[in-house]
């Protein structure tokens, strides 16, 4: 990764805003659109390589626990987790997509609270520090659930740095395995 190791404080910076207010967690999805943006661009892994938050972040954080990280599993690296991660991200953005046409179109309410892996429901209120009157309810509930989504791929990347390697969440990453994908096709 290039010397961005600041980058990891607009990961702080998205969390924090979705206590001010959670529509704020909308934001997020520049942060998924930029990498292919930058992939179909360049043809490489620009984002993983230089321009990921969360890579900062779990390089930080695995800076803490690095003289004590185990070996990294095989099947994290070269196996089908990466594939499995595929899978359950592609299944949630199809649930979040779903929902939030449900709560569009008035079949359901709106999901006020976060989920661990879309479907733990966490037993606290995300306090929301900024109120809007009159808020669009499909708004708040993709609001939510992208948050939800951003804070279990994060808590996950994070415990992996803490335990193994620090970027060991990259090698999972959807972006990164749809990434490589793409150059492979690319260079066909």
């Amino acid at each position: 990764m290039k010397d961005n190791k600041y980058l990891f404080i607009i990961v702080i910076t998205y969390f924090v805003l979705g206590f001010i207010n959670i529509n704020f967690a909308l934001s997020g999805l520049f942060c998924m659109m930029l990498p292919f943006i930058l992939l179909v661009r360049n043809r490489k892994k620009t984002w993983c390589q230089g321009y990921c938050p969360r890579a900062s972040l779990l390089n930080a954080t695995g800076k803490v626990a690095s003289k004590f990280s185990l070996k990294t599993p095989a099947f994290l690296i070269r196996g089908k987790m990466k594939w499995i991660m595929l899978v359950y991200f592609s299944i949630s953005l199809l649930f979040i997509t779903m929902t939030t046409i449900r709560v569009g179109l008035g079949f359901s309410p709106p999901l006020e609270h976060l989920r661990f892996l879309i479907v733990i429901p966490i037993p606290y209120e995300l306090p929301q520090w900024v109120v809007f009157e009159n808020p669009i309810p499909w708004l708040t509930h993709l609001s939510y659930r992208f948050y939800s989504m951003m804070m279990t791929t994060t808590v996950i990347g994070v415990i992996l740095s803490l335990i193994y390697k620090p970027r060991t969440w990259c090698a999972i990453c959807p972006i990164s395995t749809l990434s490589g994908e793409y150059i492979k096709y690319v260079n066909k």
